[in-house]
């Protein structure tokens, strides 16, 4: 890395992030005053400004030679060994993330107008999308380990305060803000991973920036016999000869492999946690509560992207280390099929395509484990395509059956019927994910309550949403891996590796991989055939699915920029000319591979035959009722459509012992222990002893008893000598008499 000296176009990287957060400050001082739309118009001004910035950044690189730029921007840490500055790492991999964030982010702000009109916090909503895209600008554009975290921490924050923007919404009113309790406490979990990690690469390199980090991993990866030690906190590796001269067992410390293993191993935990892999998945299908832009732009696009962007960063680390690499392989195989299973017994149309997303996020993870970066990025760029407008269409699909509901309840009014609608209205409720409550039950509806998001509420949408129709069924053929969309170029690319590792290189793992993964791949060309014939064919199977209709052209227009993407997005990484790979070869070692015939042939066959049993299933007979024909099942499809009890056995071996444990101190041992025995009982009734005995033994029994027999003592006494006190003025000189005469007789006796 090298420091520019002059004005380049690198040099305006810092703007990437001024951009969201004037945009923000400006909506937190004046954006409630100026309101809808102006306010998300700003905000989709400040990210698509942040675009402009990445695309002079592509455009920098390809002037250069595709040489990486450091651009300090000031001091930030210095103590003692550590130093750590606020600098940009701008290289093709960072520009390329920077490129998908501020784009997709862009197209998902501008959606965000139409589909968040009317709602009472528009203003708010957009500032925290704007601090979404400066946090992940951090995260992406850092030059160190430390500035990834701030992006890191920031994008959970912003996680949290966008699953729960609608929190007096969800079950008991609270059922939002519970979901974005719940990804803030599972997300702090993989976030200690990471900082423990970040401990160990400080303790082993005394530094955290990137390039200083990795030269130190590749200049002594191939010392694997070496030790190393610490000295004064910074890690030194040992040569044998220092080795054999220590005494045995004292300074001899690990190797540079297994300080590389702890050190991944602890960075899977993190990557886990924010990119949702076994065992830290659970957070995200619930995060679904979060308006639809929130589950396009952050748990889709973005943010769950995170974890493969720091693995596929940190390279040089993973690839010392062939445990973790293995781990990491098997976790995202084992994730993407279990999550692939899950989503095919789903009703709500988001939840299905929150597993798919964690089942996607599976195919990258793996994909990083083996060490094919390339497919990982490759893949990861395609999916934040198709699945942001899956996400986004879906958006779309339920913001026309509130439509269609609302319009049956203001028609039941208009005809005396009182029905209302209970988001305020102006025709395009931006509250759709959550209004799982009817408004006005009509008499031709189900006696179900009625739930937008339930895709057996749907059916026969092609019609009434035609547009919405066919970029969804793009973004579902995409996703399923059919040729020749961009999925699948890039699963193919992961199959292919997968393949190589396990039956060319014989590795048992790469075969556990290849199969796991190809499972993952027939659920989900089956579970997207039977989401898109669900909602788009038949007929409808409800009054709101009657009176939907298609979204305003703000809503359309960025799906239709996505569906375009999702088709031709492929072409980034064509086999044989592999552009992709070449770009970012530029600045992490990678190695595409041929095309693989077999494992292309092998994967369209069983994407097609996974799509033609959903349409024997659910094409051939269409539903006609809120029965599911998978249902026939019987405990296999309850089992599945329980999500595989995953959320049932955290709450018995976590929350629920939490839970009890939190109750017994607070009731057993706070109330009744210290509150009653130690607090009333020792501690008060103790005072309270202490008082009545000084107040009644010493106090009224002693100090009260003295001074009350000292006071009787001077009254008595006052009344022997009160009778000397006649007023005879004789008596008086009688007295003085009788002292003169005892005084002259004490001086004769004295003499």
């Amino acid at each position: 890395m090298h420091e520019t000296s002059s004005f380049s176009l690198q040099a305006l990287v810092p703007l990437i992030i001024f951009f969201p957060v004037a945009g923000l400050l400006i909506n937190v001082v004046a954006g409630k005053k100026i309101g809808d739309p102006w306010a998300g118009i700003i905000a989709s001004l400040a990210s698509g400004s942040s675009f402009v910035i990445a695309a002079l950044q592509f455009v920098g690189l390809t002037q250069n030679g595709f040489h990486p730029a450091t651009i300090h921007v000031a001091d930030w840490i210095v103590i003692g060994e550590l130093n750590i500055p606020w600098a940009f790492q701008v290289d093709t991999l960072s520009v390329t993330m920077m490129l998908l964030v501020t784009g997709v982010g862009t197209l998902i702000h501008i959606y965000a107008i139409g589909y968040m009109k009317g709602d009472p916090r528009f203003h708010r909503f957009f500032i925290y999308l704007n601090l979404f895209i400066a946090s992940m600008l951090i995260l992406v554009g850092g030059n160190n380990y430390l500035m990834l975290f701030v992006g890191w921490e920031g994008v959970g924050l912003c996680s949290y305060l966008l699953i729960g923007f609608w929190y007096d919404k969800g079950a008991g009113g609270v059922g939002n803000a519970r979901a974005g309790r719940k990804a803030f406490v599972v997300n702090r979990v993989g976030d200690f991973g990471f900082a423990l990690a970040m401990f160990l690469i400080f303790w082993t390199t005394g530094s955290l920036t990137f390039d200083k980090v990795f030269a130190y991993f590749e200049e002594h990866g191939g010392e694997t016999q070496h030790a190393v030690a610490p000295e004064a906190g910074i890690g030194k590796l040992l040569s044998p000869a220092q080795q054999d001269e220590e005494p045995h067992g004292e300074s001899a410390g690990p190797t540079i492999v297994t300080i590389a293993t702890a050190i991944t191993l602890l960075l899977l935990v993190g990557a886990t946690g924010k990119s949702a892999q076994i065992p830290l998945f659970v957070w995200l299908p619930d995060a679904m509560a979060g308006p639809t832009p929130v589950s396009a732009l952050i748990h889709a696009a973005t943010m769950v992207t995170a974890g493969i962007y720091m693995i596929v960063r940190s390279n040089v680390i993973f690839n010392l280390a062939p445990a973790s690499q293995m781990t990491v392989a098997i976790i995202g195989a084992s994730t993407a099929f279990l999550a692939g299973t899950i989503a095919v017994a789903q009703f709500d149309i988001k939840r299905v395509l929150a597993y798919s997303t964690i089942s996607q996020l599976g195919f990258m993870i793996a994909a990083a484990g083996m060490g094919a970066y390339v497919a990982a990025m490759f893949h990861l760029l395609t999916h934040a395509f198709f699945k942001a407008l899956l996400f986004l269409s879906s958006g779309s699909v339920i913001h026309g059956m509130e439509h269609g509901h609302h319009a049956l309840a203001h028609d039941a009014e208009a005809h005396g019927g009182g029905g209302h609608d209970d988001h305020g209205g102006n025709g395009h409720n931006a509250h759709a994910d959550e209004s799982h409550g009817s408004a006005h039950a009509t008499a031709h509806e189900e006696e179900h309550t009625f739930d937008p998001q339930d895709m057996r509420n749907m059916g026969g949408l092609r019609a009434r949403m035609p547009t919405t129709f066919w970029v969804y069924f793009i973004g579902a053929v995409a996703l399923a891996g059919v040729f020749p969309l961009a999925g699948f170029w890039s699963k193919d690319e992961i199959l292919a590796d997968a393949w190589k590792i396990g039956v060319t290189d014989g590795e048992w793992h790469g075969l556990v991989v290849y199969g796991l993964l190809t499972v993952a791949a027939f659920f989900t060309a089956f579970y997207m055939g039977r989401q898109v014939l669900m909602v788009f064919f038949g007929g409808e199977r409800t009054e709101a699915a009657k009176h939907a209709h298609e979204s305003p052209a703000v809503m359309t227009v960025p799906l239709i920029i996505l569906a375009v993407l999702s088709v031709i997005g492929g072409a980034m990484n064509l086999p044989g000319l592999h552009w992709l790979g070449q770009w970012i070869e530029h600045t992490i070692e990678a190695h595409p591979l041929d095309f693989n015939f077999v494992v292309a042939g092998l994967s369209t066959v069983i994407a097609l035959v996974a799509i033609g049993l959903s349409y024997l299933v659910y094409g051939q007979r269409p539903m006609t009722t809120m029965l599911d024909p998978l249902e026939r099942l019987g405990r296999a499809f309850t089992f599945l459509n329980g999500k595989w009890y995953v959320d049932e056995l955290y709450h018995a071996i976590i929350i629920q012992p939490f839970e009890d444990i939190g109750r017994f101190l607070a009731y057993a041992v706070d109330w009744e222990l210290w509150h009653d025995i130690f607090h009333d009982n020792i501690i008060a009734g103790g005072f309270r002893w202490i008082a009545n005995f000084t107040a009644w033994s010493v106090d009224k029994g002693v100090v009260d008893s003295f001074f009350d027999g000292l006071a009787s003592l001077v009254r008595d006494w006052a009344d022997i000598f009160r009778r000397f006190q006649t007023g005879y003025v004789r008596n008086y000189a009688l007295a003085v008499l009788f002292g003169a005469v005892v005084v002259l007789g004490v001086f004769l006796l004295a003499r």
